[in-house]
């Protein structure tokens, strides 16, 4: 059987520029997943399964807003509501499976199209260590040389490092032999940090699955760890710490 679906192996890099240097880059693997797919996708494969313990899998519950619902009609219900219309097109998630039933996904960006399969919004799914979630739902248009460049303003706590009051300029090469989504952290005075993941795009079959699996232990150890180790590090480097400001909001309207 021959799917839409796919696997981007590649590498996940940040740079902090200011208060103080910091880089990480780890290798990792996504799949780029059909929405309308998702059970074929686990009936093709053995060692992926959508909504069932697999060595990877992908599940509703970690990406749906409520609980066992699917997913394309949520995030058709998010372009509806910003005006974005998806007639039936095809959305494709690029995102971390779980591995052996268990995982963080950080993020999940949601490629739109409309019914004539042109590319017509972005979601960019964020979520974050304290079990929140937001969307960034963008409009979408390829420049002359294929890139999509998009911006917003930040509304949703992420990392206990960083203010609120900054802003992201994402720069998207769309899903083909490769792949990257880039984002720039802006404040008033430049750029705070660039972050990205870039990758090359294979078909998706058990051994490309069981390949990447094998091929990135750490993020079979979790992804979870890896944040938190560098958390670790930037801690020691003295950066600010940043509390989340609902805690403060919730805090203050218990007292």
């Amino acid at each position: 059987m021959s799917l839409n679906s796919a696997l981007y192996s590649g590498v996940v890099v940040h740079a902090r520029d200011r208060p103080r240097r910091h880089r990480l880059r780890y290798r990792v693997f996504m799949l780029l997943l059909d929405l309308d797919e998702l059970d074929a996708a686990g009936r093709a494969l053995r060692l992926f399964s959508h909504n069932a313990l697999n060595l990877l899998s992908y599940h509703d519950r970690d990406h749906a807003g409520r609980l066992g619902a699917p997913v394309k009609p949520q995030v058709e219900a998010l372009l509806a509501a910003r005006g974005l219309s998806s007639p039936g097109g095809r959305i494709m998630a690029l995102c971390m499976p779980r591995v052996l039933g268990h995982g963080f996904n950080p993020l999940t960006v949601y490629f739109c199209h409309d019914g004539e399969g042109q590319l017509a919004a972005v979601v960019y799914a964020v979520s974050n260590t304290f079990g929140e979630r937001h969307d960034y739902v963008l409009p979408a248009a390829a420049r002359d040389d294929g890139l999509v460049v998009q911006g917003c303003d930040k509304t949703f706590y992420v990392s206990p490092f960083l203010p609120m009051d900054l802003r992201y300029a994402f720069t998207i090469a769309p899903p083909g032999e490769g792949v990257r989504v880039g984002v720039d952290v802006h404040d008033d005075t430049g750029r705070v940090l660039s972050a990205s993941f870039s990758g090359r795009r294979e078909p998706l079959g058990d051994g490309a699955l069981l390949r990447a699996a094998l091929g990135h232990p750490w993020q079979m150890a979790g992804v979870l760890a890896a944040i938190h180790w560098e958390a670790v590090k930037i801690l020691l480097k003295g950066f600010r710490f940043f509390a989340n400001p609902r805690l403060g909001q919730e805090k203050a309207a218990r007292t």
